[in-house]
């Protein structure tokens, strides 16, 4: 599963965009987008990011489910 950005996590500091090595993330109204079709799922963005903001999908299903 693509990453995913939890917006209110999210403080705009643009450390995941930088950190994408397939530019699968852009800014769009001061947050970043994942792109899925692009995203490789190297948790590269998921390490960069100072405030926790993002993960990926299936873990976010996991934590629902239990």
């Amino acid at each position: 599963m693509a990453a995913f950005i939890l917006e209110k996590l999210c403080r705009g500091c643009k450390r995941c965009i930088n950190a994408c090595p397939v530019r699968a993330i852009s800014l769009i109204a001061h947050l970043p987008v994942v792109d899925p079709a692009i995203c490789i799922e190297c948790e590269a963005c998921m390490e960069s990011c100072m405030h926790g903001a993002i993960t990926f999908k299936a873990e976010e299903e996991r934590k629902k489910n239990g």
